[in-house]
């Protein structure tokens, strides 16, 4: 499993700033290089008053400091910036993106991004900072094992990927297929309908259950992290409570191809839970869900609507008690 150890969501870190403004001189081997820490955070400007304002403007300009002209290094720094840091700065930015912006302007200042660092590249061909986030952005918002993983803002840098003649063309197909497995079931959009078999043999669909949120969680029988999600939700008050008063309805479903395994464990899964299995193997056959990894988990509220896509178990429990 890869390591994210820059991700920090404390609000408060977000407002104080990150990192100095100067850089120093450090003597190399053969030539003199910089490193400098990666700039302060932009100040929003006095006259935007509401909270939600500031961020968005804090996102869309975090960026331009560091792009602000080329700096020589070595393989160690990214535009004079040790590597470390600068992904610090991209947990730090996705954070601000997945809490304090709106969905709208978080894909537009991540779309913005791109095409920042790409000009930025144009201009500076030597610089290595195109290639360090062709890398960093899908490791951070796109890769299953990544606690901010967020398709919908992966989306807008994958699109960007495919229409820049900075990627070699072999590549591009990948990126444009990723791009158009982001766009199935956006947060803000309709769910799409699944058909389903509980254990008993009933024939269900997702949009035939009533309750004001469903939590839809795609799960193998026996799987580790399966098992860990199950557990803290049950240990859950707020998802006890949510479910026994019929806000909740919890449905969780097997996809894959060995039912007689997933019949012989299913008794071990809560009984208050809607468990079925996809008897016509459409989810993954037809792609109508990108399961790219079990377990998977999505919120929707009442009309189907999706709240929260694709999400770590730690987003999925603070949304539900924090209702």
């Amino acid at each position: 499993m890869r390591m994210f150890p820059h991700i920090f969501l404390i609000a408060v870190v977000l407002l104080a700033g990150c990192g100095g403004k100067g850089g120093r001189s450090q003597a190399g081997t053969e030539e003199t290089k910089i490193v400098r820490s990666f700039p302060e955070m932009p100040k929003a400007p006095s006259v935007l008053s509401g909270d939600t304002e500031k961020y968005v403007y804090i996102a869309n300009h975090f960026w331009d400091a560091f792009l602000d002209k080329e700096y020589p290094g070595d393989t160690s720094v990214v535009n004079g910036v040790p590597k470390d840091d600068v992904e610090s700065a991209l947990g730090r930015y996705v954070t601000i993106l997945e809490n304090f912006c709106p969905r709208v302007e978080a894909t537009k200042s991540v779309g913005a991004f791109f095409r920042k660092v790409n000009d930025f590249q144009k201009a500076n061909p030597s610089s290595d900072v195109f290639g360090y986030f062709q890398e960093m952005v899908p490791k951070y918002l796109y890769d299953p094992n990544s606690p901010v993983r967020d398709e919908d803002l992966y989306r807008p840098y994958a699109l960007g990927l495919v229409s820049s003649d900075l990627v070699s063309e072999d590549l591009k197909p990948a990126y444009s297929r990723e791009a158009e497995m982001c766009a199935l079931n956006q947060v803000g959009t309709p769910a799409a309908d699944i058909r389903f078999t509980t254990l008993g043999g009933k024939r269900r669909t997702l949009y035939s259950i009533d309750s004001d949120l469903v939590l839809l969680f795609f799960s193998n029988p026996g799987c580790p992290a399966c098992e860990d999600v199950i557990e803290r939700l049950t240990l859950s008050q707020s998802v006890k409570s949510l479910i026994s008063s019929g806000r909740l309805a919890v449905v969780n479903l097997y996809i894959d191809l060995e039912i007689d395994k997933w019949r012989a464990y299913a008794s071990e899964y809560p009984k208050n839970w809607i468990n079925g299995f996809d008897q016509d193997y459409t989810i993954r056959q037809d792609l109508t869900y990108n399961v790219r990894a079990i377990p998977s988990m999505y919120v929707l509220d009442k009309d189907k609507v999706v709240l929260i896509k694709d999400a770590p178990v730690e987003r999925v429990l603070a949304y539900l008690e924090n209702i």
